[in-house]
């Protein structure tokens, strides 16, 4: 039997904005869940702050249901500066990247982890694309790479419709890859109704986060992240969606604006338990 959802809540750590370990802790404590995304970043790159992190974790018996990546340049001041820059698709920062996707997935599989997320870039819309074999042979490395240590990826959803991110998956054809589906970022990216795109990516759906946003104001400008339930998303019908598919997976919060984010936070745990009661 399929776990009630308040039961599959975890929180992304960098929505915590921790400066350590330990503050990590503390947060989740106060938050009251004791399930994390962990970002992976901060633990290749300040070893002598983070590096004890999973035995801290373990300590104070929070499990880690995920891991999370970034790429190197990445440029969020506007739409078109991360299509620019994002994820795989740039060529003077693939080497960087490659060198860190093989470094990320060592500590991954150190502690233990089964899935990993990262945002993959704009993916093309069309196989006569140029960029389109580049990328796939790209993230088919990367997918291989993890997928010899038994780790699943998943790539965010947003930055693309869901139809283009179904096709590029089943041209891909690596049975270890599918999506982090965030509701919010197809509002905040304006790439269509998060319900409909759930229920095109279904099958690839291997985690979610709890993140709500208004869509933008006007063309090429970012739409609004807001505090869960304050949104667009439809979070009756994305739970009924989830439901009807028997997604058995986990649910991560995930607050990237605002200054009170441990108090978003909470107010995202009780929305998705009012609505799972």
């Amino acid at each position: 039997m399929i776990s009630p959802f308040k039961d599959r809540l975890a929180v992304c750590s960098w929505s915590l904005q921790p400066e350590n370990p330990r503050q990590l802790v503390q947060h989740l404590q106060t938050i009251g869940l004791g399930r994390v995304q962990l970002a992976l970043d901060p633990l290749r790159e300040y070893p002598a702050v983070w590096g004890a992190t999973g035995e801290l974790l373990r300590q104070h018996e929070i499990g880690i249901v995920s891991g999370m990546f970034g790429t190197v340049g990445e440029d969020y001041s506007t739409p078109e500066s991360i299509r620019r820059t994002g994820g795989l698709v740039p060529d003077d920062t693939w080497e960087e990247n490659w060198e860190d996707a093989q470094a990320n997935a060592e500590l991954a599989a150190g502690l233990g982890l089964r899935l990993v997320t990262f945002h993959a870039g704009f993916l093309p819309h069309q196989e006569s694309d140029p960029e389109f074999e580049k990328l796939q042979h790209r993230l088919r490395l990367v997918a291989d790479l993890f997928a010899a240590k038994g780790i699943e990826l998943a790539f965010e959803t947003g930055q693309e419709t869901a139809e283009t991110l179904q096709m590029f998956l089943q041209k891909l054809g690596r049975s270890n890859v599918g999506v982090n589906f965030d509701p919010a970022n197809m509002l905040l990216y304006d790439k269509g109704d998060p319900i409909d795109a759930l229920r095109t990516l279904g099958p690839w759906v291997k985690q979610c986060h709890i993140k709500d946003a208004h869509r933008p104001k006007s063309p090429g400008s970012w739409g609004e992240e807001v505090p869960a339930g304050a949104g667009q998303v439809d979070w009756k019908q994305f739970f009924a969606v989830l439901r009807e598919r028997q997604f058995d997976g986990w649910c991560a919060i995930e607050r990237e604006a605002g200054t009170q984010r441990v108090q978003d936070i909470v107010r995202a745990k009780e929305l998705v338990e009012a609505l799972n009661r």
